[in-house]
């Protein structure tokens, strides 16, 4: 049961981490060219990680 929240919690912050990359709020690295490939998917992946950890952890 522990090890169900530590992995709930775990998904959360990267939830948030990929929001933040995804809408600006961090950075993530100096060449643009290489960001735009990957980081355009975090605006749409980070909240829907964050929901599905949400929803994981009122489920359990």
């Amino acid at each position: 049961m522990i090890a169900t929240y530590i992995d709930e919690f775990i998904m959360f912050c990267a939830g948030l981490w990929m929001t933040s990359l995804g809408f600006g709020y961090l950075s993530w690295s100096r060449d643009s060219a290489r960001k735009l490939l990957v980081v355009r998917h975090f605006r749409w992946l980070g909240p829907l990680l964050l929901a599905i950890a949400t929803i994981l952890a009122a489920a359990s």
